[in-house]
């Protein structure tokens, strides 16, 4: 995909010459391993070729029950927390489709003031769908939205008609699909290879993008065109790899924070996907980049002061979107409000030299900067930059020497919540 790019910018600077270079080149062997798909991490890659979960006849049959829900539905709940939901999210936020149902989002939290909100909500629309998304069905928080949401619909359409507008998505044989067999409710897969955080291209992500009206045979295929390149591209030529490197290089250099930039708030909830996708992919053994987010230009204004003369601990990865999608002019005024200077540009204008300047200046700092180019927000470009950051978390992980797939630290908490909860088997 010859359309998104990858440059840096070292000031200061902070790499010796050639470093960068010569990193590309050690690495290159493990670019290989991660290409062909590694024998150790079998189970752990469908996500890798694409079409393994989304190929063109589960992307038909995904269509499909879609098109069902949207000619009936006005509202869409999608039940789930982290890998679940957070790539739907992104896509559903930043495409933005016009028509079909409002979509809503529960299972991500056990605020109770959340919850009575989201049922207030749904008092307002008049027929509702809901889709669980849970890959063992354990997870506390998808598992209780469901219970009451479940219920929900039986109080307002019965059990059977009810059943007719619920979907579960889960592992063939789990809990869930058990559920969804007895009471008859659509299951849908959570493939046993994917984890949460890899399942953009499957039933999980795109279900929920289905139902909301994106366009996922675009977004599939641009899944497959970013693939495509990284697999055929040499390693000094390889952005993946290029930016796997440059982070690693930072992080050896005594940075800390990685900072994903934009000033697009359509990416939003991309930078969420993508913060989960690094931190609990790379978060182990106690060497790893912290990943946050800066949506601008309002975070200028908060955290902006820290960047520019705080301590030096990040460095900078700016999302530039190249396409002018939009276009709204400052018209003339005759009161003086003192911004004539601006009069007749146009807001993507003013908003491309903050990002201009934001750069500039962050580098005359000695941030260490790179700048992800893209053509466009749309379906195409969102599932091509969507690859581009699993492969490269994957190839990132294999630097850092850590399992780029499990999350052994995130059941830390959870011993001690379910044993004050009083769950069964845990002491």
């Amino acid at each position: 995909m010859d359309g998104i790019t990858l440059s840096f910018t070292d000031a200061r600077p902070v790499l010796a010459p050639g470093a960068l270079e010569e990193q590309v080149r050690a690495a290159a062997p493990l670019l290989a391993e991660a290409a062909a798909g590694e024998e150790r991490y079998r189970d752990n890659l469908g996500w890798h070729s694409v079409d393994e979960a989304a190929g063109p006849e589960r992307v038909d049959f995904l269509l499909e029950q879609a098109a069902r829900v949207r000619a009936d539905a006005d509202a869409f709940v999608v039940i789930g927390i982290g890998g679940s939901n957070q790539a739907s999210r992104a896509a559903v936020k930043a495409l933005r489709p016009e028509g079909g149902p409002a979509i809503l989002w529960a299972g991500n939290t056990i605020s109770a003031c959340e919850m009575a909100r989201t049922l207030r909500e749904l008092d307002g629309y008049q027929s509702i769908y809901i889709d669980c998304i849970a890959k063992n069905f354990e997870t506390l928080e998808p598992g209780i939205a469901f219970r009451v949401l479940r219920q929900y619909l039986e109080r307002r359409y019965g059990a059977e008609g009810a059943a007719k507008r619920i979907f579960a998505t889960g592992t063939p044989g789990s809990t869930l699909h058990q559920l969804c067999l007895d009471q008859g409710y659509t299951f849908l897969t959570f493939p046993e290879t994917i984890g949460g955080r890899y399942s953009v291209g499957s039933d999980v992500g795109l279900f929920p993008m289905a139902v909301a009206g994106v366009d996922i045979r675009a977004l599939v295929q641009g899944m497959r065109d970013m693939r495509d390149t990284l697999l055929a591209a040499p390693a000094e030529e390889n952005p993946a790899l290029r930016y796997a490197c440059l982070r690693r290089l930072l992080l050896e250099h005594g940075y800390r924070l990685e900072m994903l930039s934009f000033f697009e708030p359509r990416l939003d909830y991309f930078a969420k996907w993508w913060i989960q996708l690094f931190a609990e992919s790379e978060g182990k053994e106690g060497n790893a980049l912290y990943p946050v987010a800066a949506s601008n230009s309002e975070d200028l204004h908060s955290i902006g002061q820290f960047i520019q003369e705080g301590s030096p601990i990040l460095f900078e990865t700016f999302v530039e979107v190249r396409a002018r999608d939009a276009s709204v002019l400052l018209p003339p005024e005759a009161k003086k409000d003192y911004f004539d200077y601006l009069t007749g540009m146009d807001f993507w204008d003013i908003n491309n030299t903050a990002r201009q300047a934001t750069m500039r200046a962050h580098g005359d700092r000695g941030i260490p900067c790179m700048n992800l180019s893209i053509p466009a927000i749309d379906a195409h470009t969102l599932g091509g930059l969507f690859y581009f950051f699993l492969f490269a978390c994957y190839l990132s992980c294999k630097l850092l020497g850590v399992n780029p797939f499990n999350q052994p630290g995130v059941e830390g908490y959870k011993g001690y919540m379910f044993q004050n909860l009083g769950k069964p088997g845990v002491n």
